[in-house]
């Protein structure tokens, strides 16, 4: 766990930091020197105990964590989430959206009340989170950093969004029609948000971030329903390993800060060359 960027202040609001990258994103935030985090989930009990666990890693001598259940495919609760938090911090700096639902299936199989719950998730909760957060951040003043030895100060602009995307938003693969197609979407919403932010000049980032697979709790279910995941993960992934929650989060906070200030409307990819062309062997 541990962000390697130094925050100057600023207010985050993560979803799904009750565990595996929401968990570890919040975390980071905090240790990087965040103001304030605030843990979203429709866990409440893990996300109070998150948050509570966040305090030993805060960096930010005012620091204040806030832990509110969600439920990311609801309006009325993403607008009450955010909300909260506006009447809480004041603002909303570093937004960031890694709640999502995955599905199994075997082609050609499609079960369409999974493809439904999967989009109310995925889709319908990015758009959701999107459309609330970016409200708020435009009514903000922007958050501007002290400038450094060799250059002056930064503006982070009104405020950083990242959703969560994956490599199955830029590729296809066996089994997860469902999940691929919402997370395709994901990069979609992100890329109309950033145009939107560009027309109303708004100073607000839209990025994506797109992880291979990543050692969470939600894989290890996975490898337990399909032991093909973990031979996809041995023998596919370039590093023969999935990705450790804290390379993501890193990367995420390092997006939000205001060492990614010229970084907008873009999809980064965390999979150690996953979804580059297959080598070309030697005959």
């Amino acid at each position: 766990m541990a962000s390697k960027l130094t925050l100057d202040g600023g207010i985050a609001l993560v979803t799904g930091a009750a565990g595996g990258i929401g968990k570890e994103t919040a975390l980071a935030f905090a240790e990087a020197g965040a103001k304030g985090v605030i843990f979203a989930d429709i866990n409440h009990e893990g996300v109070q105990a998150a948050a509570e666990e966040s305090r030993k890693y805060a960096r930010h001598a005012e620091y204040r964590a806030l832990a509110i259940k969600v439920d990311i495919s609801n309006a009325e609760s993403v607008q009450s989430l955010v909300a909260s938090t506006m009447k809480e911090f004041g603002r909303i700096d570093y937004a960031v959206n890694i709640w999502r639902a995955i599905s199994l299936s075997r082609p050609p199989t499609l079960d369409l009340d999974v493809f439904s719950k999967v989009s109310d998730t995925n889709i319908l909760g990015a758009v959701l989170f999107v459309r609330a957060v970016m409200a708020a951040m435009a009514s903000q003043e922007p958050l501007v950093f002290p400038g450094t030895r060799r250059h002056g100060p930064r503006s982070l602009g009104r405020g950083s969004i990242v959703l969560l995307g994956s490599t199955n938003s830029l590729i296809g693969a066996p089994g997860v029609i469902s999940y691929g197609t919402s997370k395709h979407a994901v990069i979609g919403i992100m890329k109309s948000a950033a145009v939107d932010s560009l027309a109303l000049q708004s100073a607000i980032r839209v990025n994506t971030v797109c992880p291979a697979f990543v050692d969470t709790p939600m894989i290890q279910s996975a490898i337990e329903m399909n032991p093909m995941v973990k031979h996809a993960i041995d023998n596919m992934t370039p590093f023969k390993r999935a990705a450790t929650v804290d390379e993501v989060a890193d990367y995420i906070v390092f997006l939000s800060s205001p060492s990614a200030s010229f970084i907008h409307g873009t999809a980064l990819a965390i999979d150690a060359g996953f979804t580059l062309p297959a080598p070309v062997l030697p005959q």
